[in-house]
């Protein structure tokens, strides 16, 4: 089950960041925690930027409607 990828958020920005996470079977523990901060500053970032128009926002996914 460690081997298998995540399901896909639907957000190719968030799949980015999570994707980092695969990197923790190569690594030592010790480096570990640099990949987990790394994951969360750019989860943070991607909730700060939430409430941004998707049009100011490059990469964000767009949707009929909106």
């Amino acid at each position: 089950m460690a081997d298998e990828a995540p399901a896909a958020s639907g957000d190719a920005r968030v799949d980015d960041a999570l994707a980092r996470l695969g990197e923790l079977a190569g690594r030592p523990v010790a480096e570990h925690v640099q990949v987990f901060e790394d994951v969360h500053q750019r989860l943070q970032e991607l909730l700060v930027s939430a409430d941004a128009p998707p049009s100011a926002i490059p990469g964000a996914p767009t949707y009929e409607g909106a």
